[in-house]
């Protein structure tokens, strides 16, 4: 008989590497020389014995083994024990490490097999079998020599086996159980029933059992190790029962799911059977066991504030109390992957580079140097005094001037994750605070969503749009944004669903506006406000000859040779069909020539790739903002004034008509309260004083005026239009008018004094877009005209009043004579 199991085959009996042809021709020579072995010696065992190391497989007494040897120092300790009368101690040696020969004493067992070399059979990679019959247990009792040829001094104890009735029923059962697990593996055959049956000493059984049945080499050396017979069948009869058991269980498993698929189904036969093989087994744990051992690891593995470790061991143990089918558990669930899920301790680091930051700024976009040194100068600070905090910047101007990209700017420039959030039309507080769990569906608010979509716990998170949050019956969210953008309170923020404390001091909030006045005064507190104004014609020019064009072109698919726009041509585009305060009308409209060359060109066209000014009727249609003769040049009754809107500066046509009447006045144009009540101010203040300006008294007190808006759909609200109500009031009574291209702005009060306001900067933008060149400001205004960039000033000229007689002298004069209009009609 030989000792062959698959993994001593693999590793002791054959060598790796070998073709199919020398492996057969190796097993018939092993086989053909068991089979020619002469009868056991008689002789008493040797004391000293020359130790085979066997680093995977476990020898047993009244075996034939192959034992596979290296060539090198395993075959010098063969060839020794050939010398020295064929004996030699066959050792398993578990500590082994490695192919090298293990040199310490911990890394032998301390039992082995005397056993007898009676062949040596050569491989073809030169290695070698030597074939050895087992013959009886020894015990090491002192490792003479390790190095080279192991030489050990052994003794014999004897084998116990009582006899009893437990013993030969142990014999029995192991037997049983043998032809059992025999009959699960067809590799065996008949001929090892046969061989159990013709064993008669109970201890050659156990070890012939355990030899060809049991695979652990652990379990192996456990039977080798027992020199009690009984003990040794019994260790063999319950490694046999759980072998049995586990074949059975698998041949039940195999035929229950092969009920269960089709013969096309193998793959997922293959995935079911593994399945039900771990489940069966225990090594596969319930989803419920699954997801309280993720939660703790992942708690183990991460830094967490006190309070968070706590509320997560407190759910995580909840968690294993709830039953899986309960719609509970995924309440729980849910709100625990929130907790592990927020990068309480994770933050990115700054990397603030100066002039990197500023050629980022100056790269994306033109002019807007105040908020460009602003965020130069919060970089700064930041570097010099990394855990400063800053203020929170809310960037206010027209719509396409580059609020929202300058943010974007900023995050790039510190090297930080950008999130944006558009507040426009938000209703509901909870999508700032979040719901709480007693809801069904409840979530965070979106702060505490975006700072786990980053993944830091200081991203840049931009609140776009802040000025159109709703507030109505439905709830108020700037209020909400109250915690959010407060300095002082923001370091524990309370979500209503994460109810624990977040730090959103680390965060850096920029906020996005167009009309600050839309805004709640306890929240514009909270920001900086750094105003962007409108572009001038000329920065216009260069931003779209710079990277509106480029870009356009390049998404269009052409060629920067294909179309060209010189700076003519860009100005007419500018005059004629974008007038805007920012440049997105520009944008989309140097997108629509970019699609119509494109057209072109996928016709095989050959268009002149200059584009002249004469063009862009072709290509766009006619011109879409003329230029109004009558708002430049207006006429009796009609004033021009200036309008701060939520598109830039505006120039404002009022417009006044008199008749028979009672001395009213009325005003119409979508207005609001305050423009209303400047419209009756101004006309309270010209009766006051109607001798001063040669009207007739008695004929005013009976003469009704209509002061219009035009644009009446458009909302109108403010009291800068008041002296400009006044001049068209005054210019209608008086028939005298305006000069052209000049346009006003300012507050009236009863008195007459002209009283300051605010936008000068976008009023003042808007008149130069609209062909203005006087404009009358307050002379408290002065200021900020100075503080202006002179290419904004460039070809215009300011006069500043202090009283509305100043007014009246500057903005009108007579009119000619064809277009006088006649007094108020007498009683």
């Amino acid at each position: 008989m030989t000792q062959e199991d698959d993994d001593d085959r693999k590793i002791e009996i054959l060598p790796p590497g070998e073709s199919e042809l020398d492996i057969a021709d190796a097993a018939e020579e092993v086989e053909e020389a068991a089979r020619s072995l002469p009868a056991p010696r008689t002789e008493p065992p040797p004391q000293v014995l020359v130790a085979f190391p066997l680093r995977r497989s476990v020898p047993f007494p009244s075996l034939i083994m192959p034992v596979h040897v290296e060539e090198g120092p395993e075959t010098d300790i063969m060839e020794k024990a050939l010398a020295q009368g064929k004996m030699v101690g066959l050792l398993p040696a578990p500590g082994a490490d490695g192919p090298a020969m293990p040199t310490r004493e911990d890394q032998f067992s301390r039992i082995g097999v005397l056993a007898e070399v009676h062949k040596r059979i050569r491989l073809p990679d030169g290695a070698s079998n030597y074939i050895c019959r087992g013959l009886k247990r020894f015990q090491v009792t002192k490792f003479a020599r390790l190095t080279k040829v192991p030489v050990i001094h052994v003794e014999y104890p004897q084998e116990v086996y009582p006899g009893d009735q437990e013993s030969e029923a142990l014999v029995r059962n192991v037997l049983a159980l043998a032809q059992k697990v025999a009959a699960h593996n067809p590799g065996l055959g008949e001929g090892f029933s046969l061989a159990a049956l013709n064993i008669e000493a109970a201890g050659h059984l156990a070890d012939f059992c355990a030899a060809y049945l049991i695979k652990s080499p652990t379990e192996k050396r456990a039977v080798l190790e027992q020199f009690h017979v009984r003990d040794r069948l019994r260790s063999v009869d319950e490694y046999l029962t759980r072998e049995l058991v586990s074949l059975e269980l698998g041949d039940r498993i195999q035929a229950e799911i092969r009920s269960r698929v089709e013969k096309q189904q193998k793959e997922y036969f293959l995935r079911e059977q593994i399945k039900v093989i771990r489940r069966e087994l225990g090594e596969e744990k319930e989803p419920q066991e699954q997801d309280r051992e993720n939660f703790l690891k992942k708690l183990e593995e991460g830094v967490w504030p006190a309070e968070v470790e706590r509320r997560v061991r407190d759910e995580v143990e909840r968690l294993g109390m709830i039953p899986q089918a309960s719609p509970e558990y995924s309440v729980v669930r849910g709100y625990l992957d929130w907790l592990v899920g927020l990068p309480w301790s994770t933050a990115s680091e700054d990397r603030i580079d100066l002039e990197r930051a500023e050629r980022t700024l100056d790269r994306d976009h033109f002019g807007l140097k105040e908020a460009k040194e602003r965020i130069l100068e919060f970089l700064g600070v930041r570097k010099l005094r990394p855990q400063h905090r800053g203020a929170i910047l809310c960037f206010s101007g027209p719509p396409g001037v580059g609020k929202t990209s300058l943010a974007m700017a900023l995050a790039e420039s510190m090297g930080r994750k950008l999130e944006r959030m558009s507040l426009g039309g938000m209703r509901d507080e909870a999508e700032i605070k979040g719901h709480r769990r007693t809801y069904i569906g409840a979530m965070p608010g979106r702060i505490l969503q975006m700072i786990k979509r980053a993944g830091t716990n200081n991203p840049v998170i931009v609140l776009d749009e802040v000025d159109k949050l709703g507030n109505d019956y439905r709830g108020d969210p700037s209020s909400a944004l109250l915690e959010v953008l407060d300095p002082a309170q923001n370091h524990s923020f309370l979500d209503l669903y994460l109810d624990i404390p977040f730090d959103l001091s680390r965060v850096m909030f920029v906020a996005t506006a167009n009309v600050l006045s839309s805004i709640p005064g306890p929240l514009r507190d909270r920001m900086e406000v750094i105003e962007l104004p409108g572009y001038i014609e000329e920065e216009k020019l260069r931003i779209a000859q710079r990277h509106l064009l480029p870009r356009q072109t390049k998404e269009h698919g052409l060629e920067a040779s294909r179309l060209k726009l010189p700076p003519a041509t860009v100005r007419a585009l500018i005059r004629g069909w974008t007038r805007e305060a920012g440049v997105r009308g520009l944008d989309k409209a140097i997108a629509s020539l970019c699609r119509k060359r494109a057209l072109e060109l996928a016709r095989r066209k050959r268009p002149a790739p200059v584009l002249q000014p004469k063009d862009l009727v072709k290509y766009l249609g006619p011109i879409k903002v003329p230029d109004e003769e009558v708002r430049l040049k207006p006429g009796v009754g009609v004033a021009l004034g200036l309008a701060y809107t939520p598109y830039g500066g505006d120039v404002l046509e009022i417009e006044c008509v008199s008749f028979p009447g009672q001395g009213k006045v009325q005003a119409t144009g979508s207005l609001g309260d305050v423009m209303s009540e400047s419209t009756r101010i101004a006309h309270a203040y010209l009766r006051a004083v109607c001798a001063d300006h040669g009207l007739d008294c008695a004929a005013l007190d009976k003469t009704d005026l209509h002061v219009h808006f035009p644009a009446g759909a458009v909302p109108k609200d403010g009291p800068s239009a008041g002296i400009t109500v006044a001049i068209a009031m005054l210019s209608r009574l008086t028939g005298r008018v305006m000069p052209p291209r000049t346009a006003m702005t300012g507050e009236i009060s009863l008195t007459g004094e002209v009283l300051p306001v605010g936008g000068i900067r976008e009023k003042v933008l808007g008149a130069k877009r609209q062909g203005v060149r006087t404009v009358i400001l307050p002379a408290e205004n002065r200021s900020d005209v100075t503080e202006m960039d002179p290419a904004w000033t460039r070809g215009m000229r300011f006069l500043y009043v202090e009283r509305f007689e100043d007014v009246a002298k500057l903005a009108l004069r007579p009119a000619p004579r064809a277009r006088r209009a006649p007094r108020a009609a007498k009683a």
